[in-house]
């Protein structure tokens, strides 16, 4: 097993990860990579499918689907969860794909909710589906959602998405603030597509608490094409962004953040940008990531790491999963451009509908 430094420690015989209570966590449960930078925080993405053909997600005619079986089932995401979190993993976003296109979302999450010293559920999701489950979610304590919203504009809502859907994404906001769920809406800033919508998106933050992240195209979104250094970067949508608010002030940042966040005074909400292209939060990186097929990503940008579902399927031990995922820690890419051109070297092609949000 690695070494890493001020890493979870237990003994084999007498107890497992998933039995340690919370409150004897502490400094030395933490886990670290070998680059000392704490991990805290699973993306889990529970489904590939989606209701949606963003075009900087997937090709226009969509991916081929994965079968039921090459997908994690609800009960061995459960297991790893559990897993993960007695070693340190205290917050968990549930991404896809879409979540709730797949069959008892809710009962999952509820399960998820019970799992001892985890502390915060957070969801991503594109909001076609999501509008009925918000009460549930309310009581579940779901900490937060984000809003994948790059227009408010319904033709330019088709043209990007390929699905006349806007109306429904509006309604799921509008509920979500009707409940108290913190909110964050995010949209991804496109050359031609809808840096237009730039200003009025903003403007959402202006009299709800709304947090607004635009976010740098990625370089890669489903095989229709390579995307080279954006146009719209970071430099550039604040750029555009001060010339509607030239006061608009920069905020201290939380630990792990990758958004560079804002606050406009008289503004209920914040607006960020989120450099995902040119990856200038990847020193303090705190996340791993479980495709829907349970493959560990300790990079948004490798191509897959670990094989989870083969071996909880070999029949690996809780222990043998702990070993396995420590070693990965241990050898973590130190930045995403390091992790790309690893992926790049074994022909790995990505979309974000496989990698999860």
């Amino acid at each position: 097993m690695v070494a890493l430094k001020k890493c979870f420690k237990f003994d084999n015989k007498s107890r497992k990860p998933e039995t340690l209570k919370p409150e004897t966590r502490n400094l030395e449960s933490m886990l670290y990579d070998n680059h000392n930078r704490p991990i805290s925080y699973l993306r889990l993405a529970v489904t590939d499918r989606c209701n949606l053909r963003c075009s900087y997600c997937m090709p226009e005619h969509g991916l081929e689907w994965l079968s039921r079986d090459a997908l994690l089932t609800y009960e061995e995401m459960l297991r790893l969860s559990r897993i993960l979190v007695g070693l340190g993993i205290n917050k968990i976003r549930i991404t896809g794909g879409e979540p709730f296109v797949r069959k008892d979302m809710m009962k999952f999450l509820e399960a998820l909710s019970n799992i001892e010293g985890l502390q915060q559920i957070n969801l991503t999701t594109n909001g076609v589906a999501t509008a009925a489950f918000i009460p549930r979610l309310k009581s579940l304590g779901i900490h937060s959602v984000n809003l994948s919203l790059d227009t408010l504009d319904r033709a330019r809502f088709f043209e990007i998405t390929r699905r006349d859907e806007l109306p429904a994404v509006l309604k799921t906001m509008d509920a979500l603030l009707e409940q108290g769920i913190k909110l964050k809406i995010n949209a991804v800033v496109m050359e031609g597509m809808n840096d237009m919508d730039i200003i009025p998106l903003a403007e959402l933050s202006k009299d709800r608490p709304i947090d607004v992240r635009f976010i740098e195209e990625m370089p890669f979104n489903g095989g229709d094409h390579e995307t080279a250094k954006p146009f719209w970067d970071h430099r550039r949508i604040l750029e555009k962004l001060r010339e509607r608010w030239p006061d608009l002030q920069k905020m201290v940042d939380p630990p792990a953040s990758t958004s560079m966040n804002y606050q406009q005074a008289g503004h209920l909400g914040t607006i960020g940008i989120i450099a995902a292209w040119t990856r200038s939060f990847c020193g303090t990186c705190n996340r791993i990531r479980i495709t829907p097929q349970g493959m560990l990503k300790t990079c948004l940008y490798d191509g897959g790491v670990l094989d989870l579902r083969e071996a909880m399927r070999s029949g690996s031990s809780n222990v043998q999963l702990t070993e396995k995922l420590l070693e990965a820690f241990g050898k973590r890419h130190k930045d995403g451009w390091e992790a790309e051109k690893a992926s790049a070297r074994l022909g790995i092609s990505q979309s974000m509908a496989m990698i999860g949000g």
